[in-house]
């Protein structure tokens, strides 16, 4: 993609959360916190199900490949925000803006095709039981995650094949702490009606069909256990609930914001703090909560580090 820009503005400036100095030291020392144990959180997933047996299943490696996508999504502007605190005017580069747009988008088209895979683990391990180890292979494991990276990939630059060449020349503000596309494009000093229809159909309306087909597809599979009432049907209600808190929390603020991009809420701003960096934070709590083979798995895990620690500082 060529990333020449005609345009007179060379950099934006981010407005961030707050303009007050008080909250905005709370803010740093808050959103560190949070960063931190997102990434941790993550990590900790990823790591215990690569090195544990018997997480070697389909639906625990699709997990492990949320928790990577999820540590990448927040880091693509939390690091940035957090140092950004301290500074003023919060400066980011055109490159720098079009780089986050890049990533955001990337994630977020992956994650929603990795969400719909996770779905389809589900519903063949509840309602195709049988068939469950034949159809879940590793190939088709491999396949699914391969496909949310294609689809993340196309996404992304459907989205900015018409974004990098437009001018901007006025106003160079983004009433954000990252470079989202529905304020930047705001930004252009041309007519971005038709890109505005474009991003709806391309964002907002692929995230509200997707949301409302999982919906549907869990409701199937919701239908199904309780035709059951045995413990693998309580376990795999309990691990179909998490799955669904994820997708709400994940699709709601994404649907909110690209479905009418024309218009700014107040509520905007919260909603892009909280799909970047709390649903981040919040899926690994979901998963290790109310999955007792991840817990068991992790507690083993630290387990192995202690002891080996132990081992290496013993004369």
């Amino acid at each position: 993609m060529a990333w020449n820009n005609q345009s007179v503005i060379t950099e934006f400036i981010l407005r961030g959360l707050s303009s007050s100095r008080e909250l905005q030291i709370v803010y740093f020392l808050f959103f560190s916190v949070v960063y931190a144990a997102t990434v941790l959180g993550n990590l900790l997933i990823v790591l215990t199900i690569v090195s544990e047996p018997r997480l070697h299943s389909p639906m625990y490696f699709l997990l492990g490949n949320l928790s990577f996508i999820d540590m990448s999504l927040a880091s693509f502007a939390t690091p940035k925000m957090i140092a950004d605190f301290f500074r003023e005017p919060k400066v980011i580069s055109f490159e720098g803006c079009i780089t986050q747009i890049f990533f955001l988008h990337l994630l977020g088209g992956a994650e929603i095709v990795l969400l719909i895979a996770m779905s389809f683990d589900r519903y063949v391990a509840i309602c195709k039981p049988l068939r469950y180890l034949t159809i879940m292979n590793r190939r088709m494991c491999l396949g699914l995650v391969t496909l949310s990276w294609i689809v993340g990939i196309f996404h992304t630059m459907s989205q900015l094949a018409f974004t990098v060449n437009l001018p901007f020349c006025g106003p160079n503000e983004v009433d954000s702490f990252f470079c989202d596309l529905p304020l930047v494009i705001k930004l252009a000093c041309v007519d971005t009606y038709i890109l505005g229809v474009f991003m709806i159909s391309t964002s907002g309306m692929i995230a509200l069909v997707c949301f409302i087909l999982l919906v549907i597809s869990y409701s199937v599979i919701l239908i199904t256990v309780r035709q059951r009432s045995s413990g693998g049907s309580s376990k795999a209600l309990s691990t179909c609930s998490a799955h669904f808190t994820v997708v709400t929390l994940f699709f709601g603020p994404c649907i909110f914001i690209y479905v009418w991009p024309f218009t700014n809420f107040p509520i905007d701003k919260v909603l892009s703090v909280f799909y970047t960096i709390f649903t981040p934070l919040l899926n690994p709590v979901i998963y290790t909560l109310r999955n007792r083979d991840v817990k068991d798995s992790m507690r083993k895990l630290s387990s192995r580090v202690f002891k080996s620690s132990q081992t290496d500082h013993t004369p």
